[in-house]
């Protein structure tokens, strides 16, 4: 599988399930909160905001970085390379791309819709797939754009840090 197929075919399948689990979301737990184990719950949250609801009401602006930050990555994909890499990669696109799809279909104008939240461990702010999937795919291409370095340095006759 070439590594931009890689990306697609990752970006494709984490914006699907983030928009068929908000999807069931919006419709199951509209009047409801769903105990699950310990302190897991499914709970629905609209965020107009971004990270923890910081910046409510920035909506339009945030749809535009979204855009910006997904180019930008599509752009320096070159840079990633791996397998694992490429997955974590397509990971942050695919979750960005969903919760941009928010912001634009799940509101009354353009770039006003609210981000469909219903994760909530209770200790952390309550997050969905695309917010899982940023997080996971940016631990993944942070790891192996490390573990890269550290091997260029070894090659170089560096000393590890």
């Amino acid at each position: 599988m070439t590594p931009n197929l890689r990306i697609v075919l990752t970006s494709g399948v984490i914006l699907c399930a983030d928009q068929i689990t908000k999807t069931w979301a919006t419709a199951a737990l509209d009047d409801q909160i769903i105990d699950l184990v310990w302190t897991l719950r499914l709970r629905l949250v609209h965020n107009t905001g971004f990270a923890f609801s910081a910046g409510s009401g920035l909506g339009p602006v945030l749809a535009i970085a979204a855009i910006v930050i997904v180019g930008m990555l599509w752009y320096f994909r070159r840079r990633v390379q791996g397998a694992w890499a490429g997955v974590g990669l397509g990971g942050i696109i695919g979750g960005a791309l969903g919760n941009l799809a928010d912001r634009l279909f799940r509101g009354a104008a353009w770039g006003r819709g609210a981000v469909v939240d219903f994760i909530d461990l209770q200790w952390w702010p309550i997050f969905n797939v695309a917010d899982a999937a940023i997080t996971v795919g940016l631990v993944v291409v942070l790891f192996h754009l490390y573990r890269s370095e550290r091997r260029s340095a070894l090659a170089a006759g560096e000393a590890p840090e």
